[in-house]
Protein backbone atom coordinates (compact mmCIF):
# COMPACT_ATOMS: atom_id res chain seq x y z
CA UNK A 1 0.00 0.00 0.00
CA UNK A 2 3.04 2.42 1.15
CA UNK A 3 4.98 1.37 -1.96
CA UNK A 4 1.63 2.22 -4.30
CA UNK A 5 1.01 5.37 -2.52
CA UNK A 6 5.04 6.49 -2.78
CA UNK A 7 4.79 5.17 -6.57
CA UNK A 8 1.59 7.51 -7.16
CA UNK A 9 3.37 10.23 -6.13
CA UNK A 10 6.12 10.01 -7.98
CA UNK A 11 4.25 9.57 -11.11
CA UNK A 12 2.43 12.98 -10.31
CA UNK A 13 5.70 15.07 -9.75
CA UNK A 14 5.02 16.83 -12.67
CA UNK A 15 1.46 18.19 -10.84
CA UNK A 16 2.79 20.95 -8.91
CA UNK A 17 5.13 22.83 -11.92
CA UNK A 18 1.67 22.62 -14.23
CA UNK A 19 -0.81 23.57 -11.65
CA UNK A 20 1.43 26.80 -10.99
CA UNK A 21 2.40 27.78 -13.80
CA UNK A 22 -0.87 27.62 -15.58
CA UNK A 23 -2.41 28.94 -12.28
CA UNK A 24 -1.07 32.12 -12.67
CA UNK A 25 -1.33 32.95 -16.43
CA UNK A 26 -4.16 34.46 -15.86
CA UNK A 27 -3.06 36.50 -13.20
CA UNK A 28 -0.26 37.66 -15.12
CA UNK A 29 -2.39 38.55 -18.89
CA UNK A 30 -4.40 40.76 -16.29
CA UNK A 31 -1.58 42.52 -15.22
CA UNK A 32 0.00 43.15 -18.10
CA UNK A 33 -3.12 43.74 -20.12
CA UNK A 34 -3.58 46.55 -17.64
CA UNK A 35 -0.50 48.02 -18.30
CA UNK A 36 -1.39 47.82 -21.84
CA UNK A 37 -4.41 49.87 -21.42
CA UNK A 38 -2.29 52.44 -19.70
CA UNK A 39 0.42 52.86 -21.44
CA UNK A 40 -1.29 53.45 -24.90
CA UNK A 41 -1.17 56.93 -24.58
CA UNK A 42 2.68 56.68 -23.64
CA UNK A 43 5.35 56.30 -26.13
CA UNK A 44 6.12 52.44 -27.39
CA UNK A 45 9.72 52.19 -25.18
CA UNK A 46 7.68 52.83 -21.77
CA UNK A 47 5.32 49.84 -22.57
CA UNK A 48 7.98 47.90 -23.65
CA UNK A 49 10.20 48.12 -20.41
CA UNK A 50 7.29 47.16 -18.16
CA UNK A 51 6.30 44.32 -20.29
CA UNK A 52 9.64 43.01 -20.47
CA UNK A 53 10.28 42.90 -16.86
CA UNK A 54 6.79 41.63 -16.43
CA UNK A 55 7.77 38.68 -18.76
CA UNK A 56 11.14 38.57 -17.09
CA UNK A 57 9.11 37.22 -13.96
CA UNK A 58 6.65 34.99 -15.41
CA UNK A 59 9.78 33.47 -16.90
CA UNK A 60 12.34 33.12 -13.80
CA UNK A 61 9.27 31.47 -11.85
CA UNK A 62 9.49 29.02 -15.16
CA UNK A 63 12.95 28.09 -14.98
CA UNK A 64 13.06 27.54 -11.27
CA UNK A 65 10.66 24.78 -12.44
CA UNK A 66 12.36 23.64 -15.08
CA UNK A 67 15.96 24.23 -14.21
CA UNK A 68 15.52 24.26 -10.17
CA UNK A 69 13.12 21.95 -9.63
CA UNK A 70 13.91 19.36 -12.11
CA UNK A 71 17.58 19.18 -11.25
CA UNK A 72 18.58 18.91 -14.39
CA UNK A 73 22.41 19.09 -15.12
CA UNK A 74 22.97 22.40 -17.92
CA UNK A 75 26.39 21.67 -19.62
CA UNK A 76 27.42 24.60 -21.68
CA UNK A 77 29.96 24.93 -24.26
CA UNK A 78 31.08 27.30 -26.40
CA UNK A 79 31.19 30.72 -26.61
CA UNK A 80 27.61 32.67 -24.57
CA UNK A 81 28.76 36.10 -23.85
CA UNK A 82 28.51 37.31 -20.42
CA UNK A 83 26.46 40.74 -21.88
CA UNK A 84 23.07 40.76 -23.31
CA UNK A 85 23.37 41.54 -27.04
CA UNK A 86 21.07 41.75 -30.05
CA UNK A 87 20.80 38.49 -31.75
CA UNK A 88 18.84 35.79 -33.80
CA UNK A 89 19.12 32.50 -32.09
CA UNK A 90 19.10 29.54 -34.26
CA UNK A 91 18.80 26.11 -33.15
CA UNK A 92 17.83 22.66 -33.64
CA UNK A 93 14.41 21.99 -32.46
CA UNK A 94 13.40 18.21 -31.08
CA UNK A 95 11.45 19.22 -28.06
CA UNK A 96 8.91 21.70 -26.52
CA UNK A 97 11.05 22.51 -23.60
CA UNK A 98 13.45 24.05 -26.44
CA UNK A 99 11.56 27.03 -25.81
CA UNK A 100 12.92 26.72 -22.75
CA UNK A 101 16.11 26.34 -23.33
CA UNK A 102 16.64 29.86 -24.86
CA UNK A 103 15.37 31.37 -21.78
CA UNK A 104 17.73 29.11 -19.96
CA UNK A 105 20.71 30.70 -22.35
CA UNK A 106 18.68 34.27 -22.16
CA UNK A 107 18.80 34.36 -18.23
CA UNK A 108 22.69 33.87 -17.84
CA UNK A 109 23.04 37.16 -19.95
CA UNK A 110 20.59 39.06 -18.10
CA UNK A 111 18.04 39.23 -21.34
CA UNK A 112 15.46 37.02 -20.79
CA UNK A 113 12.93 39.62 -20.63
CA UNK A 114 13.98 40.19 -24.69
CA UNK A 115 13.26 36.83 -26.17
CA UNK A 116 11.03 36.81 -28.45
CA UNK A 117 9.84 34.09 -30.73
CA UNK A 118 9.06 33.42 -34.37
CA UNK A 119 5.69 30.81 -34.33
CA UNK A 120 4.16 29.16 -36.37
CA UNK A 121 0.72 30.23 -37.10
CA UNK A 122 -1.33 27.78 -35.48
CA UNK A 123 0.03 28.37 -32.26
CA UNK A 124 -1.45 32.02 -31.97
CA UNK A 125 -4.92 30.12 -31.04
CA UNK A 126 -3.26 29.17 -27.81
CA UNK A 127 -5.40 30.58 -24.67
CA UNK A 128 -3.85 33.03 -22.72
CA UNK A 129 -0.32 32.61 -24.15
CA UNK A 130 -1.44 32.82 -27.79
CA UNK A 131 -2.29 36.65 -28.09
CA UNK A 132 0.46 37.64 -25.66
CA UNK A 133 3.08 36.23 -27.71
CA UNK A 134 2.50 38.66 -30.36
CA UNK A 135 2.35 41.40 -28.09
CA UNK A 136 5.57 40.61 -26.41
CA UNK A 137 7.28 40.80 -29.94
CA UNK A 138 6.40 37.53 -31.32
CA UNK A 139 5.60 37.04 -34.80
CA UNK A 140 3.24 34.33 -36.53
CA UNK A 141 4.14 33.06 -39.83
CA UNK A 142 2.52 30.18 -42.09
CA UNK A 143 4.81 27.95 -43.98
CA UNK A 144 5.49 27.90 -47.89
CA UNK A 145 3.69 29.32 -50.39
CA UNK A 146 1.50 31.24 -47.10
CA UNK A 147 4.18 32.60 -45.55
CA UNK A 148 4.20 36.55 -45.76
CA UNK A 149 7.58 38.13 -46.15
CA UNK A 150 6.05 41.37 -46.02
CA UNK A 151 4.30 41.23 -42.48
CA UNK A 152 7.43 40.05 -41.35
CA UNK A 153 9.49 42.70 -42.18
CA UNK A 154 7.39 45.19 -41.17
CA UNK A 155 6.89 44.05 -37.72
CA UNK A 156 10.64 43.60 -37.16
CA UNK A 157 11.83 46.70 -39.09
CA UNK A 158 9.19 48.29 -36.33
CA UNK A 159 10.80 46.88 -33.26
CA UNK A 160 14.52 48.69 -34.89
CA UNK A 161 13.15 51.71 -34.95
CA UNK A 162 11.61 51.78 -31.58
CA UNK A 163 14.66 50.24 -30.29
CA UNK A 164 13.53 46.82 -29.17
CA UNK A 165 15.92 44.67 -27.24
CA UNK A 166 15.76 41.59 -29.51
CA UNK A 167 16.59 38.26 -28.71
CA UNK A 168 14.70 36.47 -31.52
CA UNK A 169 14.88 32.65 -31.68
CA UNK A 170 13.90 30.74 -34.68
CA UNK A 171 13.74 27.39 -35.06
CA UNK A 172 14.63 26.78 -39.33
CA UNK A 173 13.86 23.49 -39.44
CA UNK A 174 9.96 24.32 -39.05
CA UNK A 175 8.46 21.76 -36.95
CA UNK A 176 10.20 19.30 -34.26
CA UNK A 177 12.41 16.37 -35.03
CA UNK A 178 11.37 12.95 -33.89
CA UNK A 179 12.88 9.80 -35.45
CA UNK A 180 9.79 7.77 -34.95
CA UNK A 181 8.75 10.36 -37.23
CA UNK A 182 9.87 8.48 -40.57
CA UNK A 183 7.64 10.17 -43.52
CA UNK A 184 8.63 13.64 -42.16
CA UNK A 185 12.77 12.90 -42.14
CA UNK A 186 12.27 11.06 -45.54
CA UNK A 187 10.94 13.96 -46.98
CA UNK A 188 13.61 16.23 -45.12
CA UNK A 189 15.71 14.19 -46.65
CA UNK A 190 14.71 13.99 -49.80
CA UNK A 191 14.21 17.85 -50.30
CA UNK A 192 18.02 18.13 -49.31
CA UNK A 193 18.60 15.56 -51.81
CA UNK A 194 16.56 17.68 -54.94
CA UNK A 195 18.13 20.61 -54.11
CA UNK A 196 22.09 19.33 -54.16
CA UNK A 197 22.19 20.13 -50.39
CA UNK A 198 23.51 17.54 -48.21
CA UNK A 199 21.37 15.25 -46.76
CA UNK A 200 21.25 15.36 -42.82
CA UNK A 201 20.28 12.22 -40.42
CA UNK A 202 19.75 13.86 -36.88
CA UNK A 203 18.18 16.71 -38.11
CA UNK A 204 15.96 18.55 -40.58
CA UNK A 205 16.76 20.26 -43.16
CA UNK A 206 16.56 23.81 -42.41
CA UNK A 207 14.33 26.48 -44.74
CA UNK A 208 15.80 30.17 -45.46
CA UNK A 209 12.56 31.87 -45.52
CA UNK A 210 12.91 33.24 -41.74
CA UNK A 211 16.21 33.59 -41.21
CA UNK A 212 16.55 35.72 -44.15
CA UNK A 213 13.98 38.14 -43.54
CA UNK A 214 15.14 38.09 -39.91
CA UNK A 215 18.63 38.62 -40.95
CA UNK A 216 17.59 41.40 -43.57
CA UNK A 217 15.29 43.50 -42.34
CA UNK A 218 17.82 43.97 -38.72
CA UNK A 219 21.08 43.23 -40.07
CA UNK A 220 22.19 46.88 -39.15
CA UNK A 221 20.99 46.34 -35.34
CA UNK A 222 21.93 43.22 -34.69
CA UNK A 223 25.35 42.36 -32.73
CA UNK A 224 25.66 38.82 -33.66
CA UNK A 225 23.23 35.33 -34.59
CA UNK A 226 24.12 32.39 -32.02
CA UNK A 227 24.00 28.54 -33.67
CA UNK A 228 22.84 26.86 -30.73
CA UNK A 229 22.82 23.01 -30.67
CA UNK A 230 20.80 21.09 -28.10
CA UNK A 231 21.10 17.37 -27.10
CA UNK A 232 18.77 16.16 -24.36
CA UNK A 233 20.93 13.01 -22.21
CA UNK A 234 19.07 9.94 -23.14
CA UNK A 235 17.94 9.81 -26.68
CA UNK A 236 20.40 7.80 -27.71
CA UNK A 237 19.99 4.59 -27.37
CA UNK A 238 22.60 1.64 -26.79
CA UNK A 239 22.53 0.65 -30.62
CA UNK A 240 23.41 4.20 -31.45
CA UNK A 241 19.70 4.55 -32.63
CA UNK A 242 18.20 8.28 -31.84
CA UNK A 243 15.03 8.30 -29.68
CA UNK A 244 11.81 10.79 -29.04
CA UNK A 245 13.23 13.81 -27.17
CA UNK A 246 11.67 14.08 -24.07
CA UNK A 247 8.15 16.12 -23.74
CA UNK A 248 7.60 19.63 -21.71
CA UNK A 249 5.81 16.63 -18.98
CA UNK A 250 8.10 14.07 -19.22
CA UNK A 251 11.07 17.08 -18.63
CA UNK A 252 8.83 18.58 -15.62
CA UNK A 253 8.65 14.38 -14.35
CA UNK A 254 12.68 14.60 -14.14
CA UNK A 255 13.08 11.93 -16.60
CA UNK A 256 16.26 13.84 -18.77
CA UNK A 257 19.17 14.38 -16.11
CA UNK A 258 21.11 16.43 -18.68
CA UNK A 259 20.99 19.10 -21.19
CA UNK A 260 24.20 19.60 -23.32
CA UNK A 261 24.25 22.91 -24.94
CA UNK A 262 26.21 24.14 -27.21
CA UNK A 263 26.52 28.00 -28.76
CA UNK A 264 28.38 29.54 -31.42
CA UNK A 265 28.59 32.85 -31.66
CA UNK A 266 28.97 34.67 -35.63
CA UNK A 267 29.19 37.83 -35.99
CA UNK A 268 26.70 39.80 -38.10
CA UNK A 269 29.65 40.83 -40.60
CA UNK A 270 30.53 37.12 -41.24
CA UNK A 271 27.07 36.07 -41.88
CA UNK A 272 25.78 36.48 -45.83
CA UNK A 273 23.25 38.95 -46.77
CA UNK A 274 21.96 37.49 -49.94
CA UNK A 275 19.46 35.04 -49.85
CA UNK A 276 21.02 32.00 -51.93
CA UNK A 277 24.86 32.44 -50.42
CA UNK A 278 22.45 32.74 -47.00
CA UNK A 279 20.96 29.26 -47.76
CA UNK A 280 23.86 27.57 -47.94
CA UNK A 281 25.19 28.90 -45.01
CA UNK A 282 22.30 27.72 -43.16
CA UNK A 283 22.31 24.05 -44.23
CA UNK A 284 26.61 24.30 -43.59
CA UNK A 285 25.51 24.99 -39.89
CA UNK A 286 22.87 22.41 -39.59
CA UNK A 287 25.77 19.83 -41.31
CA UNK A 288 27.68 20.64 -38.13
CA UNK A 289 24.48 20.34 -35.90
CA UNK A 290 24.54 16.84 -37.75
CA UNK A 291 28.03 15.78 -36.99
Amino acid sequence: MLLSLVLHMYSMRCVLPAAVLLGTAPTYVLLWGAWRLLSAFLPSRFYQAVDDRLYCIYQNMVLFFFENYTGVQILLYGDLPKNKENIIYLANHQSTVDWIVADILAVRQNALGHVRYVLKDGLKWLPLYGCYFSQHGGIYVKRSARFNEQEMRRRLQSYVRAGTPMYLVIFPEGTRYNPELTKVLSASQAFAAQEGLAVLKHVLTPRVKATHVAFDSMKHYLDAIYDVTVAFEGTVDDKGQRKEAPSMVEFLCKECPKIHIHVARIDRKDVPEERAPLRRWLHERFEIKDK
